[in-house]
């Protein structure tokens, strides 16, 4: 999930938030799970749009004022259509829209922002503050001694619409940007019926209408992958991250399936608001994909925090009825009784149904809109970003790279090479951070004899006060690489880690050695001076 190919950083806030209370995630994948050949493209695109609907019909808000939706066309020609109001499509349509452009975004939901805003990073960021003040009210507060606090206890019922009130007043945010700025919002499933035009099924099969483009562009995003009830019977009755943000009632026992860090931070917010969580993955550590020291450090402090780690583990059998107990059977025998499963293995591209493969577009292996370096398909006049290209699964990504297209094919000379770089990308998870490179894609890509390793394992000051069993662990690491030593990795995990990395991340872009961060003075007492001050 943060898997970085050229220089990577990571870093977690602390274990325990990354454990116990969720690890602030920027996005994965497995393998993927598509529709019955034989659905005819109207059912398809009607099933998509149903599934989506319901993810969000539970979190609307009827009294929020909305701009206006648009339900056919304003001009007989537009200069750039995308497919997708997420992250990437709504910066690449408003970065279009200041050069003066006719655009038009069309999105499947009523709200814009995507997984990000609706059923993601956000959301989800909410729920991991309310655990982490949870764990600091039950388990730090009397370590500074204050008293009379008694038990915290979490009402996960009234802070639902609380939450959701809040990404309504974000997705309000994102129709009023559209309308000041000149971007039409049609509400309906895209589907390419050439290189030039998007036919839009309005919701509920209501008509459809005929967006004509000079440039497309896809950014429909992803969506999790779950098994069928084929490959593991009763999978169907688990729930995914998107079901994760329904939950009207915390649930007693959960299940989370998964070793990326979308499992890790949903079971840690679980866990540290009191649900017993149990945690199955395959192999012996979770975040496989980052550092050796950051999974070194992590899933022993999960286990340690009360989270039930099921390791070299799988689901083979689920029994019982939604909305009841479930029992989840693994491949070691195991019957584990829980209220709710949620599988959290990987994502897919939302590609099915749109009309790609039978224009020429190439998909990959995964369903991937496979791209070059600017961004366009194989298609000319056909592009995407974001989520459905495969490419670091990360909203800033998204972002940057919807704004380079827009300046590259709508911005003045000096853009006309414009395009995102892929390389040297900062990643993020609550409480663990890593950017760029780690150990063992360094030697392999450097050589062992290139590559030195710097390492600090300490506690934060805060933890000074608070007693040994809730001491989180910190750990601090350099893989640096050449006689120069070039920082090519940074991974970090403990408390502040995700504004730590931010800083560090903008030194890792500039190439920076060793000796620039030796260079610089340590800011006094902090856990960040640890990376400037490592011998």
């Amino acid at each position: 999930m943060f898997v970085i190919k050229a220089n990577q950083m990571s870093s977690i806030t602390s274990p325990i938030k990354a454990a116990n209370s969720a690890v602030l995630a920027l996005h994965t994948s497995l393998s993927t799970v598509t529709p019955s050949r034989a659905c005819s493209e109207l059912s398809r695109s009607t099933q998509r749009l149903t599934q989506i609907s319901r993810a969000f019909h539970s979190r609307r808000i009827s009294n929020i004022a909305m701009p206006p939706i648009y339900n056919k066309p304003s001009y007989e020609k537009y200069d750039y259509v995308l497919i997708g109001g997420g992250s990437g499509g709504s910066a690449s349509s408003r970065r279009a829209a200041s050069y003066g452009k006719k655009v038009a975004v069309v999105e499947a939901t009523p709200y814009l922002g995507g997984t990000c805003v609706n059923v993601g990073c956000v959301p989800k960021k909410i729920m991991w503050h309310a655990a982490d003040l949870h764990e600091r009210m039950a388990q730090h507060a009397s370590g500074y001694k204050f008293t009379g606090l008694g038990a915290p206890k979490f009402d996960w019922a009234a802070f639902k619409p609380q939450r959701d009130a809040y990404i309504r007043k974000l997705n309000g945010i994102y129709a009023s940007n559209f309308e000041k700025e000149h971007v039409e919002f049609h509400q309906g499933f895209g589907k390419l019926t050439s290189p030039n035009t998007v036919e839009v099924t309005l919701p509920d099969n209501k008509g459809k209408y005929t967006l004509h483009a000079d440039k497309i562009c896809v950014a429909t995003g992803g969506q999790p992958t779950v098994p069928s009830d084929e490959e593991i019977p009763g999978a169907s009755l688990g729930i995914t991250s998107d079901g994760f943000f329904d939950l009207v009632e915390q649930p007693k026992r959960v299940v989370v399936v998964g070793a990326g860090y979308i499992a890790v931070e949903l079971a840690g917010i679980f866990n540290t608001l009191g649900s017993e969580t149990h945690l199955i993955i395959r192999g012996e550590t979770v975040l496989r994909t980052f550092d050796p020291a950051i999974q070194e450090v992590l899933t022993p402090w999960m286990e340690k925090t009360g989270m039930n780690i099921h390791k070299t583990s799988k689901v083979v059998r689920v029994e019982g009825q939604k909305g009841q107990t479930l029992t989840v059977h693994t491949n070691k025998g195991e019957k584990i009784e829980v209220d709710v499963l949620l599988w959290a293995i990987g994502r897919h591209a939302n590609t099915q149904g749109m009309g790609l493969e039978e224009l020429g577009v190439k998909l990959d292996g995964k369903g991937d809109v496979v791209v070059d370096e600017y961004q366009n398909s194989s298609v000319d006049g056909v592009l995407a970003i974001g989520d459905v290209q495969g490419k670091m699964l990360l909203t800033p990504v998204a972002i940057a790279a919807g704004r380079r297209l827009s300046n590259r094919l709508f911005g003045p000379e000096k853009f006309k090479n414009d395009k995102l770089s892929y390389e040297d990308i900062p990643t993020v998870a609550p409480n663990h951070w890593h950017c760029w490179t780690h150990e063992p894609e360094a030697r392999k890509e450097y050589g062992d004899d290139a590559i030195k390793i710097y390492k600090s394992n300490f506690r934060s000051l805060y933890f000074s006060m608070i007693d040994e069993e809730h001491k989180e662990p910190t750990m601090y690491k350099l893989v640096c690489a050449g006689p120069e030593e070039r920082v090519v990795g940074v991974h970090i995990i403990g408390q502040g880690s995700d504004e730590v990395m931010q800083g560090f991340g903008v030194a890792v872009k500039m190439k920076a050695r060793k000796q620039d961060l030796d260079d610089t003075v340590a800011i006094h007492p902090t856990s960040a001076e640890e990376l400037v001050t490592l011998r």
